[in-house]
């Protein structure tokens, strides 16, 4: 038996290809599964299932596409009650592979639906696909389906997590969701582990009363990306194939548009078409798209000549976001919309000068690690659901902060649209900030 994983940085999740004797087995692909039967291909595997472990709020699932190409067998959890054809798991009732069993087990808590799949090859348990259950040092989050639901979901992880926890030490744990993703509850660790492991050193697998727990999952919750509330009606109904990722190169930016300018953030600095906005080219790319701009209106990018434009297409397919009519390279002097970087010793010093107001673009539970006296908080994507703080003055440069630049920038583009003089902290955060005051004020 093999196990291939395939990492999406950007969402913080991994598919798995399970191999065995010339059989595969894919579990919870994402949209473009190109990338998935290419490599079961080059294994020269027939896929014989697909394996979906609960219905997505983070991506577009790949899974109905990948059984229809392939001839597999698709099998979803029986709660699912999705709108398209598949093969109902229901708790422990083996499915049979032909030299492997597929065992469901139901492990609701992130979803009500949610099932794990434990792999056993001439009867004996290898490996679990765990989904959003059980994670590394970690669980799936139960609140993605609204806070009214939350606490009865943790109740029902604190039970699912048990029961995976009772698998032989040796199984092998793989998730789909790891470190980066917003469904976890923490920061999960690595990315594959074992059940003896998790039970060595998973810090919720210590806490054995239901509702500890459950105040435990539910203590400090981290922000729902605006795009979730779209991926699992989708993936209920179905999900049509992902388009082929093409982008055409335009003059000019066709009117009606969400203009996104992807370009570095220092040539974003320098001058960007006014009404745009920033978020430069990363994995997480697509993931900041769907969560700052209203979903699925059409965007037109702004790139530099040699960009991955096609990548940064790829990821807003992934969350549904087809809508990109095409790239312009060539802004001329039409880039009139700046603001300023600085590096960390001129942050500060900027930061000294009287008057200087302060924002601070970080999740609420980053600011435990530190905090700047005066700054106004205001998480990124509050910026735009809320409105940017009526205390700042426009009329004065307001300092913009996050963890490491990249948030930063991202606001500071958003107020030069919107008529503010923003100065973004790039390569640091807010940390660095506080450290060397700290390191002042003691001098």
């Amino acid at each position: 038996m093999d196990v291939l994983s395939f990492r999406t940085p950007g969402l913080g999740d991994q598919t798995y290809l399970l191999t065995h004797e010339g059989k595969g087995v894919l579990v919870d692909p994402q949209r473009d599964i190109d990338r998935f039967l290419e490599a079961a291909a080059e294994h020269d595997v027939d896929l014989r299932f697909v394996l979906e472990t609960h219905l997505h709020n983070d991506y577009l699932s790949g899974a109905e596409q990948a059984a229809l190409r392939t001839g597999a067998e698709l099998v979803l959890p029986a709660a699912a009650a999705a709108a398209y054809r598949h093969t109902p798991a229901f708790h422990l009732e083996d499915i049979d592979g032909g030299g492997l069993t597929i065992r469901p087990v139901h492990t609701p808590g992130h979803t009500p639906e949610h099932t794990s799949y434990l792999v056993l090859i001439a009867g004996e348990p290898v490996a679990v696909f765990s989904g959003g259950s059980l994670l590394m040092a970690s669980a799936g989050r139960t609140d993605l389906l609204g806070p009214e639901r939350a606490r009865s979901l943790a109740r029902l992880q604190h039970i699912s997590l048990r029961r995976l926890a009772a698998l032989p030490p040796g199984v092998g744990l793989y998730p789909t969701h790891g470190a980066g993703s917003f469904c976890t509850t923490t920061g999960a660790g690595s990315l594959t582990s074992t059940i003896g492991a998790e039970v060595k050193d998973n810090p919720l697998l210590a806490i054995d009363e239901s509702e500890k727990f459950a105040d435990a999952l539910l203590a400090a919750p981290m922000p729902i990306p605006a795009f979730y509330k779209y991926m699992g009606p989708a993936n209920t109904l179905g999900v049509p194939p992902m388009p082929p990722v093409k982008v055409s190169e335009l003059d000019r930016v066709p009117d009606g548009t969400q203009v996104v300018d992807i370009r570095p953030r220092q040539a974003q600095a320098r001058g960007m078409l006014p009404g745009s906005l920033g978020i430069e080219l990363d994995d997480d790319f697509g993931s900041w798209t769907g969560w700052l701009l209203p979903y699925q209106e059409p965007i037109t990018l702004v790139a530099e000549s040699g960009q991955d434009v096609a990548g940064a297409v790829a990821q807003l397919a992934r969350i549904g976001i087809d809508s990109v009519q095409g790239v312009v390279r060539d802004l001329g002097e039409a880039a009139a919309q700046t603001y300023e970087l600085l590096e960390l010793d001129a942050f500060v010093e900027r930061l000294a000068r009287p008057g200087a107001q302060v924002l601070d673009v970080r999740m609420p539970s980053e600011r435990e690690e530190a905090r700047l006296e005066g700054a106004i908080e205001r998480f990124l994507p509050e910026l735009f659901i809320q409105g940017i703080p009526g205390e700042l003055d426009s009329a004065r440069p307001v300092l913009v902060a996050c963890g490491s630049g990249r948030r930063a920038a991202i606001a500071a583009g958003h107020l030069a649209r919107k008529g503010y003089r923003p100065i973004a902290l790039t390569g640091a955060g807010i940390p660095e900030v506080a450290a060397v005051l700290k390191k002042h004020h003691a001098a």
